[in-house]
């Protein structure tokens, strides 16, 4: 939602800027450099990046645009389906869970947290390390596999950000390909009087102002949403590396979810109360 309203923030601060000093907006309406900036950013994206990181590209927009952010309530789920699994293994023994984590959506430990069941990338995480957890590892050599996981997944996180933000650093240049050209055409009407010269050179100038707005005021903030997007998605992985560290090394299960808790950004952590309460009506 926010995203939207920035968007229109945008827009309608320029274009109410422009008609308050009498501008003529139907000169702003320029579709062929519109599709020269557009048309000549989207051939780039496809040179650049190969068919996989492409489809990632637009497989992000929609969520960009739908916006939202993780919540206490996100993190109370998670951190309460992490307080049963270590629950259940300390109570049943490790290979209590083994169903649970060969089939977590038919788990009905995992069924009370719908949050990291659709989060693939979060519940392969839990899942794996519990798989090895149940195998046996010395706690040191847990971690190494979570950083080595976890690397990797922000490093590969960070590719499509990175190829919005690139996008957004070329329109300027497009824009200006777009303007150059008009000019030349602008060139070719010498002889058609002052009014034709003036809304050519104007129509022509619209290119480099379209490249230059679309960069920085839709592409370039997209790119950087994604990234605090995916910052907090980090955040929600890196909960569940503390707690299960902190669990592996023989903390009890509610003093291993609050090592996870005090990982979370201030402000979607849940209270030491909200925690403690959500495991007691868990324990009911």
């Amino acid at each position: 939602m926010f995203p939207i309203i920035g968007l229109v923030v945008v827009f309608g601060s320029v274009v109410a800027g422009y008609l308050l000093e009498e501008g003529n907006l139907a000169i702003l309406v320029q579709p062929v450099e519109l599709l020269i900036i557009g048309g000549s950013a989207g051939g780039a994206l496809v040179i650049s990046c190969p068919s996989k990181l492409l489809f990632g590209v637009f497989k992000a927009i929609p969520g960009i645009i739908k916006g939202g952010s993780l919540k206490k309530s996100n993190y109370i789920s998670l951190l309460t389906l992490l307080y049963g699994i270590f629950s259940k293994i300390k109570k049943e023994g490790l290979l209590s869970v083994e169903k649970d984590v060969e089939n977590p959506k038919t788990s009905p430990l995992f069924k009370s947290c719908k949050d990291i069941l659709k989060n693939h990338h979060a519940l392969n995480f839990l899942c794996d390390n519990l798989r090895v957890f149940i195998i046996g590892i010395k706690p040191t050599e847990m971690e190494d596999l979570m950083d080595i996981e976890m690397d990797c997944h922000h490093e590969e996180a960070a590719i499509t950000p990175g190829i919005i933000t690139k996008v957004g650093d070329a329109l300027p240049g497009f824009g200006i390909v777009a303007a150059v050209l008009g000019i030349v055409i602008t060139m070719g009407k010498m002889s058609d009087g002052p009014e034709v010269i003036g809304h050519s050179v104007a129509a022509a100038l619209v290119g480099t102002f379209l490249g230059i707005l679309l960069s920085y005021g839709v592409v370039g903030p997209l790119g950087s949403h994604l990234e605090h997007k995916n910052r907090e998605d980090g955040k929600y992985i890196e909960a569940i590396k503390i707690a299960l560290l902190a669990f592996a090394k023989d903390l009890p299960p509610q003093m291993a979810v609050e090592a996870g808790r005090r990982t979370i950004f201030s402000d979607a952590r849940p209270s030491f109360k909200d925690l403690e309460d959500a495991i007691k009506k868990k324990k009911k």
